[in-house]
């Protein structure tokens, strides 16, 4: 559902029915990375944005108002 380029050019989307947060390539065709999963508290992610002030992923959940941070290792 949700999308995000981050300032590098990487591509972030929402994996909404399968509970996953993915990088994929510029084209939308390849997952390059799985970035978190359902393992990690992903649950429906709707919306989706890279904080690079924060070196952070921020996900908002689709049915509540839960939103998820995962910190990105430099």
């Amino acid at each position: 559902m949700g999308l995000h380029v981050t300032p590098a050019g990487q591509v972030l989307v929402c994996g909404y029915k399968s509970y996953t947060i993915l990088q994929v390539d510029m084209g939308g065709r390849w997952t390059l990375a799985t970035l978190a999963t359902r393992r990690d508290g992903v649950v429906e992610p709707w919306s989706i944005c890279y904080s690079s002030t924060t070196s952070s992923i921020i996900v908002g959940e689709r049915w509540d108002s839960t939103v998820l941070v995962f910190t990105v290792e430099k």
